[in-house]
């Protein structure tokens, strides 16, 4: 065998290898040449082989270093570059000071903070608990106040992982460098160009804001979970019903502190914890494991010297998880004459806010720390609640919407947009379109008016059937009165004052019904207008808000002049905003109220009151007060599905809508075991809603005197300018011929006989009733004439929910 282990040992004694002629090492295997020392070889020799690795060796050792600083060069190089093509956060206006605005009532009380979709709520540096920014640094970055904003850990994970895993980065990143990521909105699949992009952002960064000032806007902007971004809005969704003030009210309310101010060392550990993860630490969800957590970050604060161990032995024992409830806007305020009601706000903050935001853009409006002075009136939102809680307290029944205007300025005082923002934030004021029945019956009276027909003119009250326009007499109109009741023969002004439908339907057709939707339109209507004979009872193709219906009868309220304003809705709609100031105090917009002159004040003057008798002795009575004059209207859709009553007096004018705001379900039964109709709830919530805001008007007259020392003012009758003496003409423009029938007299309300009317009766302006009473009581008598709508399968020209009173 070649290499036997005693060639091993002969290898080492051989003498060296002979050279041979040719150059070449001559060597035996019989006598096995030496390799321990090696001679040096001539010029042709072979080379050693130990000297090449140490040269090799030699050059990693030179090589890798001048490697690595050419990388870091690389790094700091492409971070510098990247950097000064950055949108600087520093000059990002977002950033500048950002503060939530504010909306206040008409009074300049607190009523909500105007938040984005995130709820975002923002806090200054010193409203947030020390305990909080502690728990942050202690478990996201504990090097926080002394490192220059970059994690070059983090970089290098992110550069191998991205060249040779192919993947992101995750984790490492400071404090600093997650603000920019949050700012940048690179949430995911982040490359190492994105990571050297927040690296040399987060570096400059450092050198232009202070340390707090980063930690702050950060501690605004992270998501805690359950819908709640930054720490204000965590600490309340968390913790907020564990900070109740003594009687009762919780923090981040007006009048209280803010919940991130007063977040205790547990608790702030726990949201803390959870910045990294939310789903994983969520407490509602995994409650041990957001425990876990929670005790991680406590025992990091106390090793750094954040706590001490008494504060650490206290937050170990809570191990209550927390009451956590959805995060909200600011929706509710404590009713200014008894604060243990909370007023709903939702419905009119979110109204104008979408006008703010249409307006303006939403980095203004949400960052901005505006002061935006509304029209709301706190004292008179407490009414309009109160006065609808009074007549719908069951949550199983029909609920009501109420908007009550300033006649002289076109301003939204109170809103009630439904029972409860929080579970059913559908604003039914600004967003429910309901058929309006016969409340749209003096849109079209202003149109006959208009056109010259006479308040006197007489006509057929009867069953009728008319053709539909258009259809060459194959589709037909079919009207009846609720029950058959009809008057024989009536004035126009008669068959307003008690809802004749087959009276108004032929008035309709005689006016016009492009006409009646221009009319309603220019009035203050703004949902699209039908034009079919249907729109004659209220039937449209498309339903009122109950805050259009209030504009548009305000129209009447003033002479024919509609109320806008510059930082009106739009379209012309009414005025929730009056006046923007910024931090500083300047005035950003101030509202200038407009008139637009839509119907003649002649007119105005000859239908107002005919409107005035609706509440005098027709459908209208239980919304009565003593010494007041009030005009308005009822309206009831058919099958009960909608009930109205808008009505106004000098200083207001006020709808109320009645129903079940998701279906057209009937109220047959639901006014004491008979129906709900526009003279029922809805005049009894206007009445008890308009005798409050008399009373606080009264109250605030009488505190203004004082103050200038002037006596008591004496108490007068409230009515409207006086309408101008008009005797419209007995002539029958356009009229049916009158009918025979009718005998000695026709149905009343109560079901009784009264003579038949004048051919020459003028209607006169309704006096003040001499009483009234709001009534909870179902009505004892029948139905009143014309109570009906249109009769089903009145044929395909006519809508649905055509109106009754």
């Amino acid at each position: 065998m070649l290499f036997s282990r005693p060639v091993d040992r002969a290898i080492a004694a051989a003498p060296g290898p002979q050279s041979r002629p040719d150059g070449r090492l001559a060597m035996s295997v019989a006598e096995p040449a030496s390799i321990l020392p090696l001679p040096v070889p001539d010029a042709g020799g072979l080379p050693p082989r130990g000297r090449p690795k140490l040269k090799k060796l030699r050059l990693l050792l030179i090589v890798i270093p001048l490697l690595g600083l050419a990388l870091v060069s690389t790094v700091f190089g492409m971070m510098m570059a990247v950097a000064s093509d950055l949108g600087s956060l520093e000059d990002d206006k977002r950033f500048h000071n950002a503060r939530n605005s504010t909306l206040v009532d008409d009074r300049g009380r607190e009523i909500g903070v105007l938040v984005n979709n995130q709820n975002l709520v923002f806090v200054t540096y010193s409203q947030i608990a020390p305990a909080m920014r502690h728990a942050i640094i202690a478990v996201e970055d504990k090097r926080f106040f002394t490192n220059s904003g970059v994690d070059l850990r983090g970089i290098g994970r992110a550069f191998f992982a991205d060249v040779f895993g192919g993947g992101g980065t995750q984790g490492g990143s400071t404090i600093t460098q997650q603000f920019v990521k949050n700012a940048e909105s690179q949430q995911g699949n982040r490359t190492i160009f994105e990571k050297f992009r927040e690296a040399a952002q987060a570096y400059h960064l450092t050198r232009k804001w202070s340390k707090e000032k980063i930690l702050n806007e950060y501690l605004n902007t992270i998501y805690f979970g359950n819908g709640a971004y930054g720490v204000e809005s965590a600490a309340r969704v968390y913790f907020g019903r564990d900070h109740l003030s003594p009687d009762g009210r919780e923090c981040g309310t007006p009048g209280q502190p803010n919940c991130a101010s007063l977040l205790r060392p547990d608790e702030a550990a726990l949201l803390a914890g959870m910045v990294a993860n939310p789903s994983a630490f969520d407490p509602q969800e995994h409650w041990r494991t957001a425990m876990g957590r929670r005790n991680l970050v406590l025992k990091n604060m106390l090793d750094q010297g954040f706590i001490t161990r008494q504060d650490y032995d206290i937050g170990l024992s809570q191990t209550a998880p927390p009451s956590i409830q959805p995060p909200q806007e600011q929706l509710s305020v404590s009713d200014p004459r008894d604060p243990a009601h909370r007023l709903q706000l939702g419905y009119f903050n979110s109204w104008v806010r979408q006008q703010l935001v249409d307006r303006y853009n939403s980095q203004r409006v949400f960052r901005g720390g505006w002061k935006v002075r509304t029209t709301l009136d706190l004292d008179m939102q407490a009414a309009a609640e109160n006065a609808v809680k009074a007549y719908l307290g069951n949550p199983a029944g029909p609920t009501a919407s109420l908007v009550a205007i300033d006649n002289d300025t076109g301003e939204v005082r109170a809103m009630v947009g439904g029972p409860d923002y929080s579970t059913t934030p559908f604003n039914l004021a600004t967003q429910g379109q309901r058929q309006p029945g016969s409340a749209f019956k003096p849109f079209v009276l202003a149109a006959a008016l208009r056109k010259g027909i006479s308040p006197n003119s007489l006509w057929t009250s009867k069953k009728k059937v008319f053709d539909v326009p258009g259809t060459h007499g194959k589709e037909k109109f079919v009207v009846n009165n609720f029950e058959g009741n009809y008057t024989g023969v009536s004035t126009l002004a008669r068959a307003l004052t008690y809802s004749d439908n087959s009276v108004f339907a032929d008035v309709g057709f005689h006016t016009g019904f492009r006409r009646i939707a221009r009319t309603a339109r220019s009035m203050g209507i703004r949902t699209p207008v039908s034009h079919n004979p249907a729109i004659t009872l209220g039937g449209l193709k498309q339903g009122v808000t109950v805050l259009d219906m209030a504009h548009a009868y305000e129209t009447f309220a003033k002479g024919g002049d509609r109320v806008e304003g510059s930082l009106g809705a739009p379209n012309g709609g009414p005025v929730g905003i009056d006046e923007i100031v910024d931090p500083t105090g300047k005035k950003i917009a101030v509202n200038h109220r407009r008139l637009v002159r839509v119907l003649p004040r002649s007119l105005v003057d000859t239908e107002v009151p005919i409107m005035g008798t609706v509440v005098t002795q027709g459908t209208g009575t239980k919304a009565q007060i003593p010494g007041t004059f009030i005009a308005g209207k009822t309206g009831t859709t058919e099958n009960y599905g909608d009930a109205w009553f808008v009505a106004f007096t000098q200083k207001y004018t006020v709808a109320v809508w009645v129903g079940y705001p998701n279906s057209t379900k009937s109220m047959k039964t639901d006014f004491g075991g008979a129906p709900v109709e526009g003279g029922t709830f809805p005049a009894e919530i206007w009445r008890a809603f308009m005798v409050s805001a008399l009373s606080i008007d009264q109250q605030r007259d009488a505190a203004a005197r004082a103050r200038k020392g002037l006596p008591p003012a004496t108490t007068t009758t409230s009515t409207l300018p006086a309408p101008a003496s008009t005797a419209p003409s007995t002539t029958s423009t356009g009229a049916s011929t009158p009918s025979t029938s009718g005998g000695a007299g026709t149905p009343t309300p109560g079901g009784s006989k009264t003579p038949a009317p004048s051919t020459t009766a003028t209607p006169a302006p309704a006096a003040p009733p001499a009483g009234g009473g709001t009534g909870n009581a179902p009505p004892t008598g029948g139905a009143s004439p014309g109570t009906g709508g249109v009769s089903p399968g009145a044929g395909t020209g006519a809508d649905s929910g055509a109106g009754t009173p």
